[in-house]
């Protein structure tokens, strides 16, 4: 090619940081120069709009949009996202081709230091349903008020006083180094988004050429688990609404699919596991079948059931 590649990113810094490591890891792959890749930052709607819940406005597509219509229209080569920001249906002109060795999956705390810590009455923030919902279970007494905004926005919120901790994924901090900042909270107490701290790369379909450079740094035991986390969602019927958790670990070629739902006021929680190879998606499906079944019809509701 005679010219550089076009990585299509968000703007904000927690996603230039995702998008400077993706084009590192191709550029080591390949033995590229520095100039073989032309990183293109863009405003993403769900970063311009910040004082409302996702689901009002638009839900995930939010995060994806500007880059799906780049990437449609051939103004850039391939997009780097947090995976857990992607819908579960994708555009079919669009495939996912790559993903890169997951992070820490954990959520950690800011603002003090445990749950239990937390004053009696006290605001958390968050605009996860997940988190909400998780948290809500966990003390009751809470008040859940909404944070939207990237990282730094999230931080400031706190330190003037909007609530008295907040959540935030522990791979976005160490990507943003820092790693030092929150305590990170067990998978066993708070069960991890899909799809949390996964950076996944997608190119067009019929770009096969775009899509053999990308399979050089596609992380097999990530994809594996991510695209089971992705087929519980789509089993699921979930968005941006839904207040779901899931964690898939892989032993050798065999994924075991940990996953949740939850109701808004964390009353209500239904839980399973399921073990399978890792191409059969369809066991996930299957544990999200399970899951509605079991829970109470305005559960159900939150998942489109």
């Amino acid at each position: 090619m005679n010219r550089p590649y076009r990585l299509g990113t968000r703007s904000s810094p927690l996603a230039l940081a995702q998008a400077g490591q993706v084009a590192a890891a191709l550029r080591q792959a390949h033995g590229w120069s520095d100039g073989a890749i032309e990183i293109v930052a863009m405003k993403a709607s769900g970063d311009l709009i910040q004082d409302r819940p996702l689901a009002e406005v638009g839900g995930k597509a939010l995060w994806t949009k500007e880059l799906d219509r780049a990437l449609i229209a051939g103004d850039i080569d391939f997009a780097v996202h947090s995976m857990k920001d992607v819908e579960t249906i994708r555009p079919t002109e669009i495939m996912i081709a790559a993903m890169m060795p997951r992070a820490d999956v954990r959520d950690r705390l800011i603002g003090v230091a445990s749950i239990d810590a937390i004053p009696r009455g006290g605001r958390l923030g968050t605009s996860s349903p997940r988190r909400s919902a998780q948290i809500r279970g966990l003390r009751p007494d809470l008040e859940v008020v909404l944070f939207r905004g990237n990282v730094a926005t999230r931080l400031r919120k706190l330190s003037e006083g909007e609530a008295d901790a907040t959540l935030l994924a522990a791979a976005g901090l160490d990507r943003l180094g820092q790693g030092d900042v929150g305590v990170a909270i067990s998978v066993d107490v708070m069960l991890p988004a899909p799809a949390q701290g996964a950076i996944g790369i997608e190119t067009l379909a019929a770009n096969a050429d775009v899509q053999a450079l990308l399979s050089a740094i596609d992380h097999t035991p990530t994809s594996l688990c991510v695209r089971a986390e992705r087929a519980l969602l789509e089993g699921l019927r979930a968005d941006c609404r839904s207040p779901v958790a899931a964690l898939a670990e892989l032993q050798g070629r065999t994924v075991q699919l940990r996953a949740e739902i939850i109701g808004p006021d964390g009353s209500e929680h239904v839980t399973g596991t399921v073990s399978f190879d890792g191409a059969d998606l369809q066991a996930a499906r299957a544990l999200a079948v399970d899951l509605l079944g079991r829970a109470s019809p305005a559960l159900r509701a939150l998942f489109g059931a």
